[in-house]
């Protein structure tokens, strides 16, 4: 079992790719939309699936750890996802994850970047998805961990020990796994795990596209 975070604020053109991909690759997922003052047709969109287990959460005070603490209070499973609502599942293995899990705080999958429908080179911050496992990925172009919350699992009870930084407009997930190593603990790159990104305008990690 599995709870998915989705953040939501006027994602309409791929939030439904988002949410159709974890009922592709989960069996009854729990999927928590927190959405933040959409004026867009995306809930109407997430409410076209009626049949799933799917709990939309509003927030106003918008930050982006703040809005995944709030999914995480929400959340009934101990596996967790944070999926970015215009990412797309394309290979999940949960039994190896769950297992990996027991050993690390957090296990990141590979992202390949999709600019208007096009794979783009891995460049930038793109770069850091290579093809080989990495254990507390660090980031030499950011000369800090790299950790990053488009497609990453965890387990709830570490989030709750350990929640999402809520002061920072963005990079929280960096700022978390700074925190956590210092701590002792490790988190895990599986490359085997994979998702789309999709291209959006206001994107903040679309530096560099070619």
């Amino acid at each position: 079992m599995i709870s998915v975070i989705i953040r939501n604020r006027n994602e309409q053109d791929f939030i439904g790719f988002a949410i159709q991909s974890c009922l592709d690759f989960f069996a009854d997922p729990e999927i928590i939309i927190v959405d933040n003052n959409s004026t867009d047709e995306s809930l109407k969109i997430v409410k076209l699936f009626d049949k799933a287990n799917i709990k939309i959460i509003s927030i106003d005070d918008y930050t982006p750890g703040r809005s995944i603490n709030l999914g995480v209070e929400n959340a009934t499973h101990d596996t967790i996802l944070i999926l970015s609502a215009h990412s797309q599942l394309t290979n999940v293995d949960l039994p190896k994850v769950k297992k990996l899990l027991d050993n690390y705080c957090a296990v990141m999958g590979q992202q390949t970047p999709i600019y208007r429908g096009k794979k783009i080179t891995k460049r930038y911050v793109w770069s850091h998805f290579i093809d080989e496992p990495t254990e507390s990925m660090f980031s030499k172009i950011e000369n800090r961990q790299f950790l990053h919350n488009a497609f990453c699992f965890y387990s709830k009870k570490f989030l709750k020990e350990y929640p999402m930084p809520e002061n920072y407009a963005g990079k929280e997930d960096r700022y978390w796994a700074i925190k956590v190593v210092e701590d002792g603990h490790d988190y895990f790159y599986d490359p085997n795990q994979k998702c789309n990104h999709y291209w959006t305008p206001n994107g903040a990690t679309w530096k560099g596209i070619g």
